[in-house]
């Protein structure tokens, strides 16, 4: 008979699983003997059970399957954590194998004990503790059904002796299920009569969009309306989008907010959009989310409507009449064109200084059609969001709603894993590849082709922004100077490194054709400036603020730089 270890390695092979990523461990001993001897799906260790949790959240994100990872009794477990939190508010499906100490020892304060089911519960849609070996394939396909239904992960905690007991019962797949999921005629009828008693209409999409972008564009050209997009949004419905007009909130630009913020209706299409500040106050607003509870979370919504996009936005369309003003949309796209241009011109080549806007620029122009972008949180995501260019093939994953630093080498991890042959770009921040640096190891270790972009400016450069923006002298925030580049040739990945922007193009581009893995360090503008969509006289006092307490403290020279590098967004 196999073993209860056997038993989920079976399930999760038939369950379409290929690979398991975490940390071995003595209580992981039976699991991972069970790997070892079975074909098709297999251990992938890396550094930090973080980067595991990580990396199995990426897979997830990118082929919409399961994917999985494992953690050992004690602080194997409670390393997860993050990566799960992260798989959690991104939605995607993980199963965590959380091991846990010998059965007859828990409760008594054994060496490595923690109490998994308290630990995962916010960060997991399901959670069990499996006491013993019979109860086992109940409790994994739940879980493994949960993860799949709920877009989320699934934790099961096992204690090592329950691992190695043996079980006759056969292992089962657990596949997802498509389903369609429309609101009640009289909500759809309500929300079509808003809809068509009003001429200046603006959509703001979001991740939910994905696999509706037919539906939603036939929408905005039945209403004349903007489409502003939500981070999550971009890659699905940006591109090729005559209707687009760019992004909101604290990463989005003028356009955007502007879009929103002129609209007599607003329709949210499966959007968790977090920034109230950044949403109209007089708006009538529609909301179309598969969620339920995610409904009016934000701000007040007048139409209600709980339902997938795709089904809900085709179910409206047939009660829509054809809006024949178009003033609103034109204002709106017009406004996005000089607004593009105006970031664009920022995405341009200086003399002394590398902008990060430029290193930007020549990613996106040299990748190709189908990379996967991967970038940190921090200064990365808002320069991704602002001039990266998605066309349908490509991917930007990242720790959107979560906001977790060190994530975008551990995430490319994930992404080339389940892609080999597709270009993955983890744009980096020093910072954040700080964290999790271990993880260059393990892109040498299995000869990953990911191209790590660091882009190196000393400083937790975000963080030194919300500083300013709020009025405090930078502090804190300093990293010192390093040379990554040496270190990942150090341990056997190949190193670039620029200083002057005459020689980036040329490395980009070597870096990028790299037969394998490769790391670009780029020492980039420390006090690049990222305009925000709107400013509120609370910034505007902020950063005056700031410049008083800078000069009295006695670091004026920090002020002259600042204004060097951005005269150019001020002209």
């Amino acid at each position: 008979m196999p073993t209860a270890a056997q038993h989920i390695v079976d399930t999760l092979a038939a369950s379409g699983v290929s690979r398991v990523y975490g940390i071995a461990g003595d209580s992981l001993n039976g699991f991972t003997d069970a790997l070892r001897g079975t074909d098709g799906i297999s251990w992938f260790s890396t550094r930090h059970e973080e980067a595991a949790a990580f990396a199995a959240s990426a897979e997830a994100g990118l082929t919409g399957a399961l994917a999985a990872c494992a953690g050992s009794c004690g602080p194997g477990n409670t390393h997860l954590v993050n990566g799960l939190y992260d798989a959690m508010r991104s939605r995607v499906p993980v199963l965590a194998i959380a091991a846990q100490i010998p059965s007859e020892e828990i409760g008594t304060g054994y060496f490595q004990e923690t109490h998994p089911q308290e630990l995962f519960r916010e960060s997991s849609v399901y959670i069990e503790h499996v006491s013993s070996a019979e109860q086992l394939p109940r409790l994994l396909r739940i879980a493994l059904r949960e993860a799949l239904s709920q877009r989320g992960p699934a934790v099961l905690v096992i204690p090592g002796d329950v691992l190695l007991t043996r079980i006759d019962t056969a292992a089962e797949a657990v596949l997802p299920t498509a389903s369609a999921t429309v609101p009640a005629g009289p909500a759809l009828a309500g929300a079509a009569q808003a809809l068509n008693d009003c001429t200046k209409v603006t959509i703001l999409a979001g991740a939910g969009v994905d696999g509706a972008r037919d539906q939603v564009i036939e929408l905005a050209e039945r209403l004349q309306a903007p489409i502003v997009h939500a981070l999550r949004g971009k890659e699905f419905i940006e591109h090729d989008n005559p209707y687009d007009v760019g992004m909101s909130g604290l990463l989005g630009f003028a356009s955007g907010y502007h879009a929103m913020m002129q609209a007599e209706t607003l329709v949210m299409l499966g959007t968790d959009f977090p920034y109230p500040q950044f949403l109209p106050q007089d708006a009538t607003v529609i909301q179309v989310d598969i969620r339920g509870g995610q409904i009016g979370r934000r701000t007040r919504v007048d139409h209600p409507l709980v339902g997938d996009v795709r089904s809900t936005v085709a179910a409206l369309l047939p009660m829509l009449t054809q809006q024949e003003d178009a003033k609103h949309l034109a204002r709106m796209v017009k406004h996005y064109g000089r607004t593009r241009k105006e970031l664009d011109d920022l995405a341009t080549p200086a003399r002394r200084r590398i902008h990060p806007q430029y290193l930007t620029r020549l990613l996106d122009e040299g990748a190709t059609d189908d990379a996967v972008f991967l970038p940190d949180v921090g200064s990365p995501v808002m320069w991704a969001a602002r001039h990266l260019t998605m066309n349908g093939k490509r991917r930007l994953i990242g720790s959107f709603s979560h906001g977790s630093m060190a994530n975008a080498l551990s995430q490319a991890i994930g992404a080339q894993s389940a892609y080999p042959d597709r270009q993955v770009i983890a744009m980096a921040g020093d910072g954040g590849l700080s964290m999790l640096m271990g993880e260059l190891l393990t892109v040498h270790q299995y000869d990953l082709p990911v191209k790590t972009v660091v882009y190196n400016n000393d400083s937790l450069n975000f963080v030194e922004l919300e500083m300013k923006a709020a009025g405090f002298v930078t502090h804190a925030t300093d990293l010192g100077s390093t040379d990554f580049a040496a270190i990942a040739d150090a341990v056997g990945i190949k190193g670039f490194r620029v200083e002057k922007p005459q020689e980036l193009e040329e490395t980009v581009k070597a870096f990028l054709a790299h037969d394998g893995p490769a790391l670009l360090d780029v020492v980039v503008e420390r006090q690049e400036l990222s305009m925000p969509p709107s400013i509120k006289a609370q910034q505007a006092a902020g950063f005056a603020l700031f410049a008083v307490r800078t000069v009295l403290s006695g670091r004026g020279d920090e002020l002259i730089d600042l204004a060097k590098a951005n005269l150019r967004q001020l002209l």
